[in-house]
């Protein structure tokens, strides 16, 4: 999809357009190393994503299985030596081809290994949630900044064409006045996940994929919640919900009055969407969290009695594409001493409105 120079530049203005256009190293050649901590499905996705990549390589493995790391190691063309485990990673200090690190562990151990990196002097693109808890996530903040090191939170949709051009209508007022947004994510999760544990996943599915409704609330408005409401509740008793809620909705209120609903479920398939409703129209995509096949559809009118307009576009890009404008985007703001356009501060305003939905319905998370 391209975009006009206007329209980037209205993009740029709220700070969402970094990917849009391709990154301009500073160094010609110089590519941003990666070492990839823990080696599970979603790193796959990531390192994939690295592969199309224009200014990042992979050049190291953490993991506590040292068979599948050299595997790896050997498809990626990686040195055994930038091989190591999770009692020894700190070495990673002294590994000059390391730049910064993709933390692609489970939840509760975002915050240790991304501190660790940090005080050995690497960038981190940690996945998101940020962390289990708000103090986690302050303390990564925290260890970033003495270090001088860069956070970024791997909010892939941030840098999605079609949700930046979605963002893009309604800051434009293809839909007037915004009035209500709702959206849903989920899946059926399968026993024995760490993410059915408390311990390793923080919570229930909004922790995972509910956090992508909830995100997408904020970037779509523009704003950040005042008002919370919440419930959960599990119905399937077959031992998967002994620590963590089946189901979430929640209601979020904007300072403007904007009314937002979320729901998120491990019980059962609900493909992600959002739905955005204004006074002159409306717009919604579905899917919208997927790695690939999104689909924008909108209608609105500028003015009563005039025709509408009509949209309807899909992004053809396929998995892993989004990783890769992952890796470019802190690579481009490494090399050019930039900010990201998801930092540390983004994860930890979810973590602080995931435990303000908890409280609401009356359920204690760390």
């Amino acid at each position: 999809m391209r975009l006009s120079r206007r329209e980037f530049s209205r993009l740029g203005a709220y700070g969402l357009a970094a990917q849009m256009l391709p990154a301009r190293a500073q160094e010609s050649g110089r590519k941003i190393g990666y070492c990839v901590i823990g080696i599970g499905r979603i790193a796959d996705h990531f390192l994939r994503g690295v592969q199309q990549s224009s200014y990042a390589k992979i050049t190291g493995f953490v993991s506590g299985h040292r068979d599948k790391a050299e595997r790896f190691a050997a498809q990626y063309g990686v040195p055994t030596s930038s091989i190591y485990n999770y009692e020894d990673m700190d070495r990673i200090r002294d590994n000059k081809e390391i730049d910064a690190v993709y933390v692609a562990l489970p939840n509760n151990m975002h915050a240790e290994y991304t501190i660790r990196s940090a005080k050995a002097g690497k960038h981190v693109l940690c996945e998101k949630p940020m962390s289990t808890t708000v103090s986690d996530a302050e303390a990564m903040i925290a260890a970033c900044k003495a270090a001088n090191v860069k956070l970024m939170i791997a909010y892939r949709l941030h840098y999605e064409p079609l949700n930046l051009k979605a963002i893009q209508l309604i800051r434009d007022g293809a839909l007037g006045q915004v009035q209500s947004i709702n959206g849903a994510f989920g899946f059926n999760c399968g026993a024995g996940e760490w993410r059915l544990t408390k311990k390793y996943g923080g919570g229930g599915s909004l922790f995972d994929v509910g956090i992508y409704v909830l995100n997408a609330c904020r970037y779509l408005t523009g704003e950040e919640p005042v008002k919370f409401t919440g419930v959960t509740s599990t119905i399937t008793h077959d031992g998967r919900f002994n620590e963590v809620d089946e189901n979430v909705s929640w209601t979020l209120r904007f300072p403007s009055g904007i009314l937002a609903t979320g729901s998120s479920t491990y019980g059962a398939t609900m493909p992600g969407y959002f739905r955005v409703f204004g006074t002159k129209g409306w717009l919604g995509m579905d899917p919208a969290y997927n790695y690939d096949g999104l689909r924008l559809r909108a209608s609105y009118s500028e003015a009563k009695g005039r025709p509408r307009t009509d949209l309807d576009e899909a992004n053809p890009e396929r998995d892993p594409k989004q990783f890769a404008r992952e890796a470019d985007h802190l690579a481009e703001c490494i090399l050019r001493n930039q900010t990201p356009t998801s930092p540390g501060e983004e994860g930890l305003r979810d973590m602080r409105y995931i435990q303000a939905i908890y409280k609401a319905a009356g359920v204690e998370v760390a």
